[in-house]
């Protein structure tokens, strides 16, 4: 039998969540703008509020498209073209959403993705001067109208982004690329805030990390909690 306590905990999850669809937030930046580190905050924040999201990633999420992510990262393949990349990315991106994204919305979920399509107009857009309108077929076919409810785009300078992200780790593929290219990626992402300002908050990345979580919080209440 469900105690007092329980219904009192499923009606608070219900109200929030909705009886349908459930909520889809994005988490978009360059490198080093600090997502994984904030993603795991939103997280805590959320399950905090009665909601437990579906926490996942891009490109990755299923067996599948994990394994194409891998082939995207390694710098071996330094000499992948960019429209096999592509194709790679949105190839992972179908999987990802027929055997994750989608069912856990359909049940009423929330989901929490670090990246979605909006890092293809950045780094296949921006980054390696792939015609838009190729990218909007593919995003056509693949999401038939699927966009997130908010997408959190964290904003940093190029210089700063690049200088945090190499001291984690030896670059992968995308890190290894040149100023240049990470400058277009930055100029394509606030091009899409600019466009998109009903889906897309900017958030200033060169805050303290506490700053950065009050204005995620301060986002997701307002666009999706009601402003509660």
């Amino acid at each position: 039998m469900m105690t007092t306590a329980s219904i009192s905990a499923t009606e608070a999850r219900s109200s929030r969540q909705g009886a349908g669809r459930g909520r889809f937030i994005t988490l978009e930046g360059g490198e080093g703008a600090g997502k994984t580190t904030q993603l795991k905050r939103l997280v805590d924040w959320l399950q905090g509020q009665g909601i437990d999201p579906l926490v996942t990633r891009e490109p990755g999420g299923t067996a599948a498209a994990e394994r194409i992510r891998a082939l995207l990262l390694d710098s071996a393949n330094a000499e992948l073209s960019a429209d096999a990349e592509l194709l790679l990315v949105f190839a992972a991106r179908a999987d990802h959403l027929t055997l994750c994204i989608e069912p856990a919305l359909a049940a009423g979920r929330w989901v929490v993705c670090d990246r979605f399509t909006d890092a293809t107009y950045a780094y296949q857009g921006g980054g390696r001067g792939l015609d838009r309108s190729r990218i909007e077929a593919l995003e056509r076919f693949v999401q038939r109208g699927l966009q997130p409810d908010l997408t959190l785009l964290f904003d940093l300078s190029v210089a700063s982004g690049l200088a945090r992200a190499r001291q984690r780790s030896a670059p992968d593929r995308f890190e290894a690329e040149d100023l240049a290219f990470f400058e277009r990626v930055r100029a394509a992402y606030q091009e899409i805030a600019e466009r998109s300002s009903e889906r897309v908050c900017l958030i200033h990345a060169d805050q303290t990390e506490a700053a950065v979580a009050a204005a995620v919080k301060a986002s997701v209440t307002q666009r999706l909690l009601g402003g509660a």
